[in-house]
């Protein structure tokens, strides 16, 4: 679509912070630091669509090094819809994944057309939200900032199928952002982070060695962000993670597809009870 007044092009900062806005107009109640923590592991990653010198659709391709990358963010201005400048924005993306297996989590309503451009289903998420009281620090719990780095990643990494120390760095140290680890012996047991939104806060990541440190985890993160609101993006086929959820109260409120073009390294799976971000993976 590149030609006189029309181009699709790399996002720059101030642009990635309006596809958020625009994705908060969707309903999709984004962090309030997002697009400052999304642009740290790839900035290059970021598309808009631009008509007459101005953003009319966005979708971001965020890759992982040479293991992965994860779409999220296609949003069309509604004005501009049913023009192509949807399908111009997401080739744009595509192309900048390379030979990568792609990853996402589609909304419902576009998963067939995600399984036309070769996306295949790994698993559904539900998103659980409800009001919850502030739960209960376990003295086991301490700040991210007081484990060794090494660890943390080392731990993530059996979580995320590809290594992203920028982006863990980020999320982990963001303003307003509570992140939590738990320690059993000495030893990392799980970690996670609260982070303010729109509306509440979300919790991801969720990792967690078994459910009880995971409820532990939850417990000590609903503390920090003082109650209120609160929203769990977990996989629907960890069994306990979904227990989990219904126990604090949380009811469904949204669903995507976890899909992908191609297999991804595995996972420690029993050890995912919310994801990071639907937009990141």
């Amino acid at each position: 679509m590149a030609g006189g007044d029309r181009a699709v092009r790399v996002a720059t900062a101030d642009e990635v912070a309006l596809i958020v806005d625009w994705a908060a107009a969707e309903g999709w109640n984004p962090g309030t630091g997002d697009a400052a923590c999304f642009r740290t592991q790839d900035p290059a990653g970021f598309f808009v669509g631009i008509e007459d010198g101005a953003p009319v659709s966005a979708v971001s391709v965020v890759n992982y090094g040479d293991a992965l990358a994860f779409l999220g963010l296609y949003i069309v201005r509604p004005d501009r819809r049913g023009r192509g400048w949807g399908m111009a924005t997401w080739r744009a993306g595509l192309a900048h994944a390379g030979a990568r297996p792609v990853g996402l989590d589609g909304v419902v309503a576009q998963q067939d057309n995600y399984r036309k451009s070769g996306f295949v289903l790994a698993h559904r998420n539900i998103r659980y939200g409800g009001t919850v009281a502030p739960g209960r620090h376990d003295p086991a719990v301490v700040p991210v900032a007081e484990v060794p780095f090494a660890d943390l990643a080392a731990y993530d990494s059996r979580c995320f199928p590809a290594e992203r120390p920028a982006f863990l760095r980020a999320w982990t140290t963001a303003p307003g952002h509570h992140a939590l680890a738990l320690l059993r012996g000495g030893r990392l047991a799980g970690y996670g982070v609260a982070r303010p939104c729109r509306e509440g806060h979300k919790i991801g990541p969720l990792f967690a060695d078994d459910r009880p440190a995971a409820e532990t985890l939850f417990d000590a993160l609903t503390a920090a962000a003082g109650g209120g609101p609160v929203f769990l993006d977990v996989p629907e086929p960890n069994a306990a993670a979904v227990d989990l959820a219904r126990s604090r109260a949380l009811a469904p409120v949204f669903e995507t597809a976890r899909m992908y073009t191609a297999p991804v390294r595995p996972v420690a799976d029993g050890r995912v009870f919310g994801i990071t971000t639907f937009e990141l993976g």
